[in-house]
């Protein structure tokens, strides 16, 4: 049969891909080690799990609701964005999504035209520049010089009549950094200025660690809010992944539009995944800071045995989110294979660990590692890259 050349013009999940692959391994009784994919290991809290079975019992989740979410919900979100940043919605600026990974796929739809560009910097999450190419727009990649986050320099070089969209990820999916307020601010007015919409994704908002802050760019200036598009969800912070939950806080016409979409693609997201996520917002919240204190201590173990490993530099601590983004071209080279890809491919084999190879994110030195699983596999795994690099030096 005849593919479609939108779709034979993207390429796969790489974090899906690998993770299939670790976990037929797995299937097939070896001893794996999965650090590829982006999931907290952590079960959904059990005051969620019981709000959704409450609403099944009460028949609550046994019919359609409003394409872009239940009500409660809506004002759920636009309360806790007042209660963590100060700046007020109304429920007509709220859209909820099957995932966040959603919310983009169709702010892509909903904003972009053929050749309109997409300015996305490096790294990036696996998703982005596919998405933007399923909206008939082009993903314009921003390489920082120094560093692993983008200049308003950098941005300002790749801008041309047709850029429409920068997409600002904080804390950062792969790296775990986060952009301070100055650089988000310098962005922000450029954008206002040369009327480029802001989608920033702030996904792992309530992931930071050792006492940095999280900063979004809707909390800045006015204008600068004016021309944000935000995109959040439960699946990190509340270890939801499975229950799908995401969001966006957007224009009211923008939303109206989406919600069209939604209502053509999917209609609404899970009703009971709905209850679950107004639990997750407006019960204790306690249980976010026990992951992420969890987290903070794991990074905290982790990262100086990482960087001791023959070949591998992380020269930036991760600051939020659960990933390692370490640059393992000594590494590759140490050990006598031809690329990343192979290292990444020979460590699984070999040593059964599961990495993301950096190239999905625009940086192919680089590998990505979650450090979402428990502390003791994480420091066997590190054991395990020892004995791999060694093995083949």
């Amino acid at each position: 049969m005849k593919i479609s050349k939108r779709v034979m013009q993207i390429q796969p999940s790489a974090t899906l891909e690998l993770s299939a692959k670790a976990k037929q391994m797995k299937d097939d009784g070896l001893d794996v080690i999965n650090l590829g994919v982006g999931e907290p290991d952590f079960n959904t809290p059990s005051d969620i799990k019981k709000a959704a079975i409450k609403a099944i019992e009460e028949g609550k989740s046994d019919f359609y609701t409003q394409a872009t979410g239940i009500n409660e919900l809506k004002k759920a979100i636009c309360d806790r964005i007042s209660s963590d940043f100060g700046v007020n919605y109304e429920q007509n600026q709220v859209a909820v999504t099957v995932g966040g990974k959603f919310s983009l796929y169709v702010l892509a739809q909903t904003l972009l035209d053929e050749a309109d560009e997409v300015l996305i910097p490096l790294p990036y999450w696996v998703s982005y520049g596919e998405q933007v190419k399923l909206a008939g727009g082009v993903p314009v990649f921003v390489t920082p010089e120094n560093g692993l986050k983008v200049t308003v320099d950098e941005l300002e070089a790749k801008r041309t009549a047709n850029s429409r969209l920068v997409i600002i990820n904080s804390p950062q999916n792969p790296s775990g950094l986060i952009y301070t307020r100055s650089e988000l601010e310098e962005i922000g007015n450029w954008a206002v200025e040369h009327d480029i919409i802001i989608i920033t994704d702030d996904m792992y908002g309530k992931l930071v660690y050792n006492g940095e802050r999280f900063v979004s760019l809707i909390e800045l200036s006015e204008s600068i809010r004016k021309q944000t598009i935000l995109v959040s969800g439960l699946s990190k912070a509340y270890s939801m992944t499975g229950w799908r939950i995401g969001y966006t806080v957007a224009p009211a016409e923008v939303i109206k539009k989406m919600s069209a979409l939604i209502g053509h693609a999917t209609s609404n997201l899970a009703a009971v995944s709905q209850y679950a996520a107004l639990e997750a917002l407006t019960g204790p919240q306690e249980v976010v800071e026990k992951m992420r204190v969890a987290f903070e201590e794991r990074l905290n173990k982790v990262y100086p045995e990482l960087i001791a490993l023959p070949g591998v530099e992380l020269e930036n601590k991760p600051q939020g989110a659960f990933y390692l983004f370490p640059n393992v071209k000594q590494a590759v080279e140490l050990t006598g294979f031809n690329s990343t890809d192979d290292f990444v491919e020979a460590l699984l084999d070999e040593a059964h660990v599961a990495v993301v190879i950096g190239s999905a994110f625009g940086m192919p030195d680089h590998i990505r590692m979650s450090y979402a699983t428990d502390l003791a596999s994480l420091e066997e795994a590190i054991k395990r890259m020892k004995w791999f690099i060694e093995k083949h030096m």
